[in-house]
């Protein structure tokens, strides 16, 4: 079996780059261009580069100003991340660990907050010391949580038959989508502390988190209506027949296959979100593109920049290539 699919990935390269001569003579141009700008790239990273600026400060991009006595915890966090990661993309043949794989990955948010913020009788952490790759991936998976679901709801109340419902929902969807997502954030951070009672805050981190969620939904939204609206009737039509209420039709026939064809498009909005979280450096917030900044500001390590930002390209397109993978499983564990 593995000869004959290794046999249709060759016939399939060759039909696809060799059909004809045109089509081989773009292929080798393509192949030595790529391997011209390897060939220079590999030798500036293996000979070149001075990685000093990313070794001396590793604990920095990964744990921001974290307590050094206190590192366990982030890294503890991370671990876990990397290994429901690992464990999802091997898959199991064991069916009470897909069945808890779900639950492994909406409970690991809220215990790698309290990790960090020192619940479960930890001492606690100021969210000012959160910081580098910990605070990026805080940032992206605790609004995806908290956007998630209230993207579903905007998607249901735009497509609901109350006018109140559905033009409320137009509302947020529309406005937010009309306005940059730097301005959703300044607002986060500067405007809602003036609206809160004296007395009364909420740190930069949760300030940033709403700010993301609040936007992201909006967003998230749209592609979920796109999926409600490729339904076909006749499902809805059949599923009152059998006496289904709506809410078990929304449960039960609508929403699964909606979502299903929504992964793609949502999957973009997460990796986006991963991204946008650059964002957080102007304002403040030492997420990865922040500690840089600082590192480069440093007098030691100016003129470091191109090691610097070549290292935050690869743990970015490291991050997104397994949330693409982790999504591509999961579309072919619903087919």
């Amino acid at each position: 079996m593995n000869m004959e699919k290794l046999s249709r990935i060759i016939t399939y390269i060759k039909r696809i780059s060799f059909f004809n001569i045109f089509d081989s003579f773009i292929t080798f141009l393509i192949l030595l261009i790529i391997s011209f700008f390897a060939t220079i790239l590999t030798k500036w990273i293996l000979l070149e580069a001075d990685w000093s600026v990313v070794s001396q400060n590793l604990h920095l991009f990964v744990f921001g100003l974290f307590p050094a006595q206190e590192m366990w915890r982030p890294a503890t966090w991370l671990f876990l991340l990397a290994c429901l990661a690992i464990i999802t993309l091997l898959g199991s043949g064991s069916d009470w660990i897909r069945r808890l794989l779900p639950l492994a990955w909406i409970g690991v948010i809220p215990l790698g907050v309290a990790l960090l913020a020192g619940g479960l009788g930890l001492t606690p952490v100021a969210s000012r010391h959160w910081g580098g790759l910990t605070l990026t991936i805080v940032l992206m998976t605790c609004s995806s949580l908290l956007a998630f679901p209230l993207g579903i709801a905007l998607a249901l109340g735009r497509q609901s038959k109350l006018s109140m419902i559905k033009f409320l929902s137009g509302i947020y969807i529309d406005t937010l989508r009309a306005i940059p997502l730097i301005a959703v954030l300044f607002f986060g951070q500067l405007l809602i502390p003036l609206f809160l009672p004296i007395g009364f805050e909420i740190n930069r981190v949760l300030r940033a988190i709403l700010a993301f969620s609040i936007f992201v939904s909006a967003y998230v939204a749209e592609d979920i209506r796109g999926g409600l609206q490729s339904i076909p009737n006749s499902q809805i039509e059949a599923a009152k027949a059998l006496g289904l209420g709506n809410i078990q039709i929304n449960q039960y026939i609508i929403l699964p296959q909606a979502l299903r064809i929504a992964l793609p498009a949502l999957t973009n909005q997460a990796i986006g979100l991963l991204q946008n979280t650059s964002l957080m450096s102007i304002l403040g917030l030492v997420e990865l593109l922040g500690i840089s900044r600082s590192l480069l500001a440093n007098p030691e390590f100016i003129g470091s920049y191109l090691e610097v930002y070549v290292w935050l390209a690869g743990i970015y397109w490291l991050i997104c290539t397994v949330m693409a993978l982790l999504a591509r499983h999961l579309e072919k564990q619903d087919h």
